[in-house]
């Protein structure tokens, strides 16, 4: 039994439900015999991956679709083993080499230069080339996007890159120049309404308009979180035509406590609490990115003071760039909660 985002995902292009100008730019580009590394850049959400798969079926047909894993193990220049798991077909090569941390450069140096030397040659293949996709391109060091560069220069001829990110700014100019940049921006809240009704439609379930529309609007249009918020509403609640108003996610209410604690008590007891939150939700892997916006945001909503506000954006800025850097997440979600929690308390006895 999968999700419903999985279940009723469009596997091709000529299946999407907005950006039809998009989806036919990319059929014309799968059936151009001059096709080039791509970098699709744009919200979370949004269809990137979802168009992504449906070029490729384009390209090569059903058989992209027979995916295997393998483990691969690699050796640092420290000497260190590590083993990565990548995604492949016989036509293309799926990898996240940010997983990684500072690694990374490993990988794309080593997996992307043995998929471009290995000459495509299985029957069927409309194209002599492979297709690499990497995922969240813009979480890849320096070092790491440097080596794809010239990794891109020297194997065009047996080899495609196609990058997918959501900030086209951390992507080096030398990359980005030797790619055709790709937006794709989230839906049309009417979009999503209308995508949320043909889901609900096909599931037997009756979705007002209205709710539909609220959903889409507390998600800002983000297709997979609405499709998720939806799904989960809906098996809560058997007649959706009684509910007005879209529900919080599960792990939306526990930041909103979350929130709640700072605001109530700033003490080492209460910090214990959040501590506990905190690791609850990176369990279930919620991105620690997601919840320090999240956590910003609802802090932001509870607060009226223009300067303690001021002060929230300015260290949700600090510690974001902390956790990109850093390995442990938790500490830099602490770290955050504790200044919070220093700076409203110093506001409340100033009072």
């Amino acid at each position: 039994m999968s999700l419903w985002a999985d279940k009723h995902r469009p596997r091709h292009l000529s299946n999407l439900d907005y950006h039809e100008d998009l989806s036919t730019h990319l059929m014309n580009l799968a059936n151009s015999e001059d096709f080039p590394h791509l970098l699709f850049y744009g919200p979370s959400g949004a269809g990137k991956k979802t168009r992504i798969a449906g070029l490729l079926k384009e390209i090569y047909g059903d058989n992209v679709e027979k995916i295997k894993i393998d483990e691969r193990p690699f050796v640092t220049s420290s000497q260190k083993k590590i083993v990565y798991t990548v995604v492949s077909s016989n036509y293309h090569m799926e990898l996240q080499p940010s997983e990684l941390g500072n690694n990374d450069r490993v990988i794309v140096q080593e997996v992307i230069k043995d998929a471009a030397q290995n000459q495509q040659v299985f029957a069927g293949a409309k194209h002599s080339f492979k297709v690499v996709v990497i995922d969240q391109a813009d979480s890849l060091t320096r070092d790491a996007q440097a080596a794809l560069r010239r990794t891109m220069e020297k194997y065009t001829a047996n080899m495609r890159l196609i990058l997918c990110c959501n900030n086209l700014n951390k992507i080096i100019s030398p990359v980005r120049s030797r790619c055709l940049l790709i937006r794709v921006a989230r839906p049309s809240l009417d979009d999503t309404a209308r995508v949320l009704q043909m889901v609900a439609k096909k599931e037997n379930v009756l979705l007002p308009t209205s709710l539909a529309k609220s959903i889409g609007n507390q998600v800002h249009c983000d297709l997979r979180a609405a499709l998720l918020s939806f799904e989960s509403t809906a098996v809560r609640h058997d007649d959706l035509t009684q509910i007005q108003r879209a529900e919080k996610l599960d792990w939306e209410m526990v930041i909103a406590g979350i929130a709640k604690d700072i605001l109530e008590d700033q003490s080492p007891a209460k910090l214990l609490v959040i501590r506990k939150k905190l690791y609850e939700l990176l369990t279930h892997c919620i991105p620690s990115s997601l919840i320090l916006k999240t956590l910003s945001l609802e802090l932001f909503d509870e607060i009226q003071e223009d300067q303690i506000r001021r002060q929230i954006m300015d260290q949700a800025a600090i510690h974001e760039y902390r956790l990109r850097m850093g390995r442990k997440e938790i500490f830099h979600l602490e770290s955050f909660t504790v200044t919070i929690m220093s700076i409203y308390k110093r506001y409340r006895n100033n009072l």
